[in-house]
């Protein structure tokens, strides 16, 4: 599994990930947040919203997971991807006047 990363820095999200699944097959908007709560981070896989017939908003995961046991594992690989990649990519902070 290949991880890249683009810095976001925009309140809460510190970056997106781009997962490359097997070969040609990409995963795109994995988001990585701050968890300011427990003081790591914390990710957040794309979901799409549509407004039904009734006019009630919902909400439908794109990524589904066999087991809760597998989503804890790819998240933890993300977090150690995104750790990994930070300590090689120091942070730029661009400021507007």
């Amino acid at each position: 599994m290949n991880i890249k990363f683009r810095d976001v820095s925009q309140g809460v999200v510190l970056a997106r990930a781009v997962v490359e699944l097997v070969p040609g097959i990409f995963i795109n908007e994995i988001t990585v947040l701050v968890d300011s709560a427990n003081d790591d981070i914390r990710i957040e896989f794309p979901t799409k919203s549509f407004k039904g017939k009734d006019g009630r908003a919902f909400h439908m995961n794109i990524i589904m997971f066999a087991s809760e046991d597998k989503k804890t594992l790819f998240e933890i690989d993300i977090k150690e991807a995104y750790r990994k990649w930070r300590q090689d990519t120091k942070k730029v902070l661009v400021y507007e006047s």
